[in-house]
């Protein structure tokens, strides 16, 4: 899962991009879904203001209306101001304009020279010694222009964007200036800047990345723990990380490798959080140890946890899936009890909670395996869940996480599978993780009168999903269905039936049964009295007890029956020659393979009744 944004022509700082991702190295355009953008805080004259709820694009008038009522202001006229080099004329000019068009995001194609010859005018201004008001008006015109991708080649040079780093007191390296007092309204306007250009320009991504814009923001993200910048510094300077670690791979690299991105990051959202470390592994917010309940995280430190656990995400997307050294999986652990803490705190809201959470379950799903026990490691203390002796509460809270998507049951691809891979893999490598998991999900057979797909709990709704359209879903659901039976083909199809079975068996070769058994302890026998007095009369293909069918074939001669099972093997034959289905057949190895015209064939000319067998099976069944 990439953390990627939308590619509309929106001021992309206006918006939120969220979650996830099975390919990290894709860029998703798709509008509030969870791997596209959704809107978040939209700027104003000062501050933020609240914006429309999440997954929605609301604006108080449409964008087309917008764009006319900008046309109040002659982009010519603020040329004309600007020409004559006079700062009060400019700012005066330029504030009208931003005012008129600060709601603005379609512009009319026929002012696009217009536009580009405004912006550099502006990017001249901006390389002369400007009162901070003169400053901040040319950066929020390079902003509103930054949202027209046709008119950003003044921006886009890798002088623009070493003039607006400049401004953002951003450094870049030996021999760069930055300023002595900087203005922090000026300072987040030029970060907004570069958002929206790294954003929208293929250039200026190119240019930020040679000019290494990544280490100078690392550089400030270094001092999360000091006092002079404030929320809306460290935000931005949070974004246009995230949005340089999802868009270009080699500045991803950078912060991982050279920049040591897990531990920084790590650093800067346990200062985000406020955390106190009470043990190696084992964290919570400074001043609420020992409260029963800690208060929500406050809205400024949801905002910027939230882009850290993402650039986390951006920067750790491999890391399951290569071998860490030792120092490697200390990092990892120290970053996995922050995150546990994560998963277990609340925000201002449920909507913010869960996407926090959402976060939290993308990242825990790319730190390495062995890991994810510092989930496990918090004493048990009272009110926490308990099983065999561990605390289960952050393995319980994803289950519930995991539990609200499925019954949300929306885009089940991007919104479920995080957290069922999680737990599945968990399950897989911690002994405790799974019983514990399995005493949820796959308790004690009791009722086997109905289907396994059919009723409420949570068994049934995995098992329902199965089936689903989508491959992926039913891959994961069944994966983790088959590791908490540890692997054991008989005890899974007890739990789903044998015909919901049937997918994950084929794709592993199971059909007959057997294969390895996975690395897993013993369990106890957990058949209940009333699963055994049930099990001679369980139908294993429905995984239920069957009401007695009458015998089709009662009263047929044994002419009559194979005359009618060679009419069956005509109609698969000549389906098959007309290519409507294809017969299989089950090799030794246990897997599908095409069963040929030729061997159909052979089928046919084989006895398909045989009375001796069946009086032999009379004869067993009597004993």
């Amino acid at each position: 899962m990439m953390f990627v944004g939308n590619s509309s022509s929106a001021d992309y700082t206006s918006q939120h991009p969220v979650r996830r991702v099975f390919n990290p190295s894709l860029i998703v355009s798709s509008p509030g879904c969870e791997c596209g953008l959704r809107p978040g805080w939209q700027r104003e004259s000062r501050g933020f203001s609240s914006s429309a709820p999440s997954g929605t694009v609301r604006l108080s008038v449409s964008a087309e209306n917008k764009g006319d009522n900008a046309m109040k202001m002659d982009v010519s006229a603020v040329i004309a101001q600007m020409e004559t080099g006079e700062q009060d004329a400019a700012l005066a000019a330029l504030q009208r304009y931003n005012k008129e068009k600060s709601q603005c995001f379609s512009f009319p194609s026929e002012e696009q020279e217009e536009r580009e010859r405004l912006g550099k005018l502006v990017l001249g201004f901006l390389e002369r010694d400007l009162q901070p008001s003169c400053k901040l008006a040319c950066l929020e015109t390079i902003r509103i222009l930054s949202r027209d991708k046709s008119s950003l080649a003044p921006f886009s040079s890798r002088h623009a964007v070493q003039t607006l780093a400049r401004h953002a007191a951003v450094s870049l390296g030996q021999g760069s200036r930055t300023p002595e007092m900087p203005d922090i309204d000026v300072i987040v306007e030029a970060l907004k800047c570069l958002c929206n250009l790294v954003f929208n320009s293929s250039e200026a991504q190119e240019a930020a990345a040679q000019l290494q814009l990544v280490v100078g923001v690392a550089e400030r993200l270094k001092q999360c723990r000091e006092p002079q910048w404030n929320h809306d510094v460290r935000f931005f300077d949070l974004r246009l990380t995230f949005l340089l670690t999802a868009i270009r791979v080699d500045v991803r690299t950078q912060l991982a490798r050279e920049l040591r991105g897990a531990a920084l990051l790590t650093e800067v959202l346990d200062a985000t959080l406020g955390l106190r470390w009470l043990d190696t592994y084992e964290v919570a917010r400074a001043g609420a140890e020992g409260q029963s309940e800690v208060p929500p995280l406050g809205r400024m430190e949801t905002e910027r946890a939230m882009e850290i656990l993402k650039i986390l995400f951006n920067v750790t997307f491999d890391t399951n899936r290569r071998k860490v050294d030792e120092e490697e999986a200390a990092t990892y652990r120290h970053l996995g009890a922050v995150l546990r803490h994560c998963l277990m705190s609340t925000a201002e809201g449920e909507e913010r909670t869960e996407e926090f959470h959402s976060h939290t379950v993308n990242l825990l799903g790319n730190l390495p395996l062995p890991c994810l026990d510092v989930l496990l490691m918090p004493k048990v203390q009272q009110g926490s869940i308990e099983y065999m002796g561990v605390n289960m509460d952050a393995v319980n809270m994803l289950l519930d996480f995991m539990e609200k998507r499925l019954d949300r049951g929306n885009k089940l691809k991007e919104t479920l599978l995080p957290s069922l891979n999680l737990l599945t893999e968990s399950a897989r490598i911690h002994r405790e993780t799974r019983k514990f998991l399995r005493m949820k999900v796959l308790p004690p057979l009791r009722d086997v009168r109905n289907k396994p797909e059919e009723g409420n709990a949570l068994r049934n709704k995995l098992v329902r999903l199965m089936t689903h359209i989508d491959t992926d879903v039913k891959t994961c659901a069944a994966e983790f269905l088959f590791v908490l039976c540890k692997e054991s083909v008989s005890r899974f199809i007890k739990y789903t039936g044998y015909g919901n079975a049937a997918g994950l068996l084929a794709a592993r070769g199971l059909m007959r049964g057997g294969g390895e058994p996975g690395l897993y302890s013993e369990d106890e026998d957990s058949d209940t009295e009333e699963y055994r007095e049930a099990k001679p009369h369980i139908n294993p293909v429905t995984g239920r007890v069957e009401d007695e069918q009458p015998n089709p074939m009662e009263g047929m001669t044994e002419e009559q029956k194979e005359y009618e099972a060679m009419k069956l093997v005509n109609m698969f034959d000549k389906l098959s020659r007309d290519h409507v289905i294809q017969p299989m057949k089950l090799n030794a190895d246990g897997k599908m393979t095409k069963l040929e015209p030729h061997e159909l064939h052979c089928l046919s000319q084989q006895p398909f009744i045989n009375p001796r067998q069946d009086e032999e099976e009379e004869e067993e069944h009597s004993d």
